[in-house]
């Protein structure tokens, strides 16, 4: 990229240039000397040993102000510790101002010299300020540290009039046993962002504050009515405890003008923290404790105050993995049709757990990677606006154009800066590597708005999508330092979006080729896709047969859009374990609707009713479902003249029903019937089930005889009660005693005792129950040995 129109031009006092040159020539002894002892001298060792600018360890904790006016005084704050074997005597610790660093490329250089702890350079880093501001330090033992405070009133710098950046230096100056002179031997160096008056335009900057976390909820719910949430563990409480790093983005974010960026699926989650949930343990589960429901309750109640009257931009659900689904997904069908309802859920979830409209306008890909497959997959669900960074859509510009461009069919790309945007990824912990990234970004800011003082532009700033806390409250102190300063003024990514574009700026999207291979490697893969689209045929099957269906399409297909999630690169393992969970999940679930193992079924007669039983352990009802029986063989056992029956299945939540099929046998033998439910658009549904048919047909002469011997039964009882009632009335009318004589005696006309037995002679009643077909109703559980069926 081109930098000449980014400098600026050097304008060094005079007065400056001879100190240089005068530093140049001190710091040059060292080395006169060396050569005057010669290589082999054991004087020389030592002294290279002493005078090295690695000696010792320079580290800034503080810069204030970052950003000074004419009449502040800048504080500087550090430790020194020397590294060395040797002590040091009359240390001084003090503060150099190097040169004007002309253009974002020249930030680049002096901040890769720092990192590589390039050794001190007298033209590079400057003189040291007067001896006044320099701190003291008599005597610095070998492996001992000092801290210090250099306060300079900044028009003690002679820094230019006009602003500029500049690269500000703290070195210890000092001596050691082997050379008897001072000599720099440690240096640590930061930028200086200089503008003592408000540019002409200042820059408008729109910084993206993301709420953005990792999966928590499993695609699990309690069996109680309110479907109480599963959480896969407690790990969500420490990051929204005080001190946490989705309680400091929240905190922070809150006094900062930024735009929020929020993953509608943290919103969700922290709220069903906060209603009430249950943890997994094992097994089982355990409840949630209602100590850290109160810190999810404070945290989204925090959260809605710092976001009133703000932007918030909010993204598909889960913040899916665009790119992956572009590479990957659209091998496998179906797979992008996840985008529109993980888009509508987002907007309906923000506006009620923060009670205000988000805009759903704008796609974020990972790291603001983009190539064409990636922006037609974005703005599939309707987005018009891509997030992406410089570093993927660049431009050969002298200058860093604005952010919003045209990239046809009506899309806008808001390119974010990627050096702004990369500033506090590193580790933040250590407060001199916060220091520098805080006054790097200062420098970069006020060199980008130098480029071009009278011309006003609109630039982004997309950080990582998950900062830690320590990374946050880095980019809260450079934000801070911003704010009402002289050259950036706030944005909101909306009004970035819908800024004018720079005619010059570069509009054409990479190539699939141009995608950055470390990105690449980190996507989903195919076959991820496909475990996917398969629970999700299987989710679409189990809800077409519910009466509730959204007691089980609301969790488990917020599981799948988590299942696309972006937060899962890097974890390849993680997000298999995951899919997995909500595979098992679903399937235990659809299995609680199955058929009841039968046994084997003795039919005896020609015709009959076979019943089958259908279970439903769910606590809803289940409908539209579809029971077909099998016969192999109907020439010898038929289902009403056919080898296939169905029958319409309705069982209510936790109840049973059977269904009874009529059989007609035409031939003894064993039959082999197979029972299948069927969804109403005949997709099985759960495992089929086999049992056999044993056929015993009944000869005539047989039910003849059984006819014959019931025919004599009734006929004796019907006797039996007409002698009674002779009985009866022979007694009313006084012959009592002799009516009763001769029924003793068996008078002829009315049968004797033996010849009421011999009237009821015939098959004993349990034998012809045995015979003949059960009659009764079968029981709940059908499945006893030698079980008879209806007739």
């Amino acid at each position: 990229m081109a930098e000449a129109a980014d400098i600026q031009g050097m304008r060094t006092p005079p007065a400056r240039r001879w100190l240089r040159r005068t530093a140049s020539v001190v710091a040059g002894l060292p080395l006169v000397a060396g050569l005057l002892w010669g290589p082999g001298a054991p004087a020389a060792s030592a002294a290279e040993e002493a005078t090295g600018s690695r000696t010792v360890d320079v580290s800034l904790n503080t810069v204030t102000p970052a950003s000074p006016g004419e009449k502040d005084t800048i504080r500087v704050t550090g430790t020194v510790i020397n590294r060395g074997k040797q002590p040091i005597s009359d240390a001084h610790v003090d503060l150099r101002v190097g040169q004007q660093l002309t253009g974002r490329a020249a930030i680049d250089r002096a901040a890769e010299r720092q990192a590589e702890g390039r050794a001190f350079d007298p033209i590079l880093d400057g003189s040291r300020i007067d001896d006044k501001y320099a701190v003291e330090i008599p005597r610095l033992a070998a492996g001992v540290s000092h801290d210090f405070s250099l306060s300079v009133p900044a028009g003690e710098l002679d820094l230019d009039e006009n602003g500029g950046v500049y690269q500000l230096g703290v070195s210890l100056s000092g001596q050691t046993p082997a050379l008897g002179f001072d000599q720099v031997l440690g240096i640590e160096r930061t930028f200086l962002p200089w503008q003592p008056e408000a540019t002409e335009k200042r820059t408008q900057l729109t910084y993206l504050w993301p709420l953005i976390s990792t999966t928590h909820l499993t695609s699990e719910t309690g069996s109680d009515e309110q479907q109480t949430p599963v959480f896969e563990d407690e790990s969500l409480v420490a990051e929204l405890s005080p001190g946490g790093r989705l309680e400091q983005m929240v905190s922070l974010g809150s006094q900062l003008p930024v735009t929020w960026v929020v993953d509608p699926d943290l919103l969700a989650t922290v709220d069903a923290m906060a209603e009430g949930y249950v943890v997994r343990q094992g097994d089982t589960t355990v409840p949630g404790s209602e100590k850290n429901q109160k810190i999810a309750q404070t945290w989204l109640n925090d959260l809605g105050k710092a976001v009133q009257g703000r932007t918030i931009v909010a993204l598909p659900f889960a913040d899916p993995d665009l790119a992956s689904l572009a590479h990957r997904g659209k091998a496998v069908s179906g797979s992008l049709s996840h985008l529109r309802p993980a888009t509508e859920v987002a907007r309906t979830t923000v506006e009620s757990t923060l009670l205000t409209t988000p805009s759903v306008d704008f796609a974020w890909p990972v790291d603001g990677a983009v190539d064409a497959a990636i922006v037609d997959v974005a703005t599939s669900a309707g987005a018009d606006n891509v997030i992406a960074r410089s570093d993927s859509i660049g431009d050969d510009l002298a200058y860093t154009p604005t952010a919003a461009r045209p990239i046809g069919g009506g899309t806008t790309a808001v390119v974010a800066d990627s050096r702004l945007s990369r500033a506090f990824q590193g580790d933040m912990t250590r407060s001199d590597d916060s220091a520098l990234a805080v006054q790097t970004f200062l420098a970069q800011t006020l060199a980008l708005t130098l480029q071009d003082p009278e011309k006003q532009r609109s630039i982004v700033v997309a950080p990582q999508r998950m900062p830690t806390a320590t990374q946050a409250q880095s980019m809260a102190r450079a934000l801070k330092a911003l704010d009402g300063k002289r050259w950036t003024q706030p944005l909101d990514l909306t009004a970035a979006a819908e800024a004018k574009p720079d005619a010059d700026a570069n509009t054409r999207v990479p190539r699939s080729s141009e995608y950055p291979s470390k990105l690449r490697k980190q996507e989903m893969s195919v076959e991820a896709f496909r475990e996917i689209s398969g629970t999700q045929k299987n989710l679409d099957m189990f809800e077409g047969i519910l009466t509730q269906a959204d007691r089980v399409s609301t969790p488990f297909g917020r599981a799948i859009d988590r299942q696309l999630s972006t937060s899962w690169r890097g974890n390849p393992q993680g997000a298999q374990q995951y899919r997995g969970g909500v595979q098992t999940n679903l399937k235990n679930l659809t299995e609680e609707v199955q058929l009841i193992q039968k046994s084997d079924v003795t039919l005896s007669g020609r015709s009959a009713m076979i019943p089958v039983t259908v279970q439903n352990q769910l606590v809803q009802g289940v409908d539209d479902l579809v029971l077909r029986l099998t016969s192999q063989s109907p020439t010898r056992l038929g289902l009403d003249d056919k080898a296939i029956a169905e029958q319409p299945v309705r069982v209510g939540g936790g109840h049973s029903q059977t269904v009874k099929f009529p059989a007609v046998a035409n031939a003894n033998g064993q039959v082999q019937m197979t029972a299948q439910l069927f969804t109403k658009d005949g997709t099985p549904y759960g495992d089929s089930m086999a049992f056999t048919v044993k056929v015993s047909e009944i000869t005539p002469q047989v039910m003849l005889v059984i006819a014959g011997g019931v025919l004599l039964l009734v006929l004796a009882g019907i006797r039996m009660y007409t002698q009674r009632r002779r009985a009866a009335a022979s007694a009313a009318d006084g012959s009592g005693g002799t009516a009763a004589e001769e029924a003793a005696e068996g008078t002829p006309g009315t049968g004797t005792g033996e010849d009421v037995g011999r009237a009821g002679d015939g098959p004993d009643p349990g034998q012809a129950s045995d015979l003949s077909p059960d009659t009764r109703p079968e029981s709940a559980d059908p499945s006893g040995a030698g079980e008879k069926v209806d007739r």
